[in-house]
């Protein structure tokens, strides 16, 4: 099996559904502390030709508190409003613009399940076959830290190669990993330029923007252009 394990993210960029892509299983990192001002609970979409930053309101939000022990506010259809006035006139607003409603306007409330929700439902139209589960349903060592803690769960999973994202190679080490019989690789995310308005391209905004510019094959193509170093 090959594995995944990164926190929920709100609509995150595209480096995010490469490493989705790239394997079996995505565990949604649910049970560890919220951080705060991080891409939890927000991102960035295209606004008058610049980026601009999007931010799902919480309840009771603390780094003293698991990522599925807070709730989603109530701004919920104010960022629909943002986000419709910002690609109203995108090529691909009538296809996506349903289902970022849908996403956003869901009864759910707690925010992992939610963001896991839009995870879940964006990777089905992006045609991607990933097995989504959540780190707090598998039996785990939950003393454990870091690198450790990571390799419990691969543990448990009988994972033979763990995939992360290219900012772990300061905490992820491949001979710890080698030592319990598992390929560690990371994730170096070759970003394509894209037809927004016409405007100069802005990247690394949310993959909001993509699919409103793009087609599914298009974003296919996007998906793949990667490295595993």
């Amino acid at each position: 099996m090959t594995l995944a394990i990164m926190q929920p993210y709100l609509f995150p960029y595209i480096g995010y559904w490469q490493l989705i892509s790239a394997v079996d299983t995505f565990v949604i990192y649910d049970d560890v502390n919220f951080i705060k001002k991080g891409y939890i609970n927000r991102n960035s979409i295209l606004s008058n030709g610049q980026a601009q930053l999007i931010t799902l309101e919480l309840i009771g939000a603390s780094q003293n508190k698991l990522i599925n022990e807070i709730k989603i506010g109530n701004n919920s259809k104010k960022l629909l409003t943002t986000i419709e006035r910002s690609y109203s006139k995108a090529p691909y607003f009538k296809d996506i613009f349903p289902m970022i409603k849908d996403i956003l306007i869901q009864n759910e409330k707690n925010l992992a399940k939610s963001i896991g929700y839009s995870l879940e439902k964006i990777s089905n139209y992006l045609e991607m076959d990933t097995k989504f589960i959540y780190s707090s349903d598998i039996e785990k060592d939950n003393s454990l830290h870091a690198q450790d803690k990571i390799l419990d769960i691969c543990s448990k999973l009988e994972v033979t190669n763990y995939i992360n994202a290219i900012g772990g190679k300061e905490l992820y080490h491949k001979d710890k990993f080698q030592k319990s019989e598992i390929n560690l690789n990371f994730l170096d995310t070759e970003l394509m330029e894209y037809k927004q308005f016409k405007k100069e391209f802005v990247p690394y905004l949310s993959i909001i923007d993509i699919m409103m510019f793009n087609s599914i094959e298009e974003i296919k193509k996007m998906i793949k252009n990667y490295q595993l170093i």
